[in-house]
């Protein structure tokens, strides 16, 4: 009986090997998608002055960090920006780049140092929202 038991356990423990390598891979591989995602994104130079007024709404999802904005255009210029969503990792000072838009009235503006690719996430939105097809 207890060769029987053995066994079982040594069953068990090879299969929680296996699954835990395989979550791992599946996390790593996402992990580097993400990255891709982030290091791929490129922006249009979209020049706010040809954005008719109005309210416009945009998001960008790059699995990790995913961001929602409201984008308020007035007389040709962004008048206001509110981030309704915003998951994100360590990317929470990343917020404060909106302001930083709305300064300058570009979108590629720098990105908050430390919170690089949340940056990149909400400007991207930013451009989603005011693109003019």
């Amino acid at each position: 009986m207890k060769l029987f038991q053995k066994r079982i356990l040594l069953f068990f423990a090879i299969f929680l090997f296996l699954t835990s390598l395989i979550f791992a891979a599946t996390y790593l591989k996402s992990v580097a998608d993400y990255k891709k995602a982030v290091k791929e994104t490129t922006f249009s130079g979209i020049s706010i002055s040809n954005i008719p007024d109005g309210i416009y709404m945009g998001e960008y999802d790059v699995d990790f960090i995913y961001a929602k904005v409201k984008v308020t255009v007035q007389n040709r210029t962004i008048t206001g920006i509110e981030l309704l969503e915003h998951k994100n990792g360590r990317g929470k000072p990343a917020e404060t780049i909106i302001d930083r838009i709305i300064e300058k009235q570009k979108i590629n503006v720098d990105a908050v140092s430390g919170a690089t690719n949340s940056s990149i996430v909400i400007k991207k939105a930013v451009e989603n929202a005011i693109h003019v097809n």
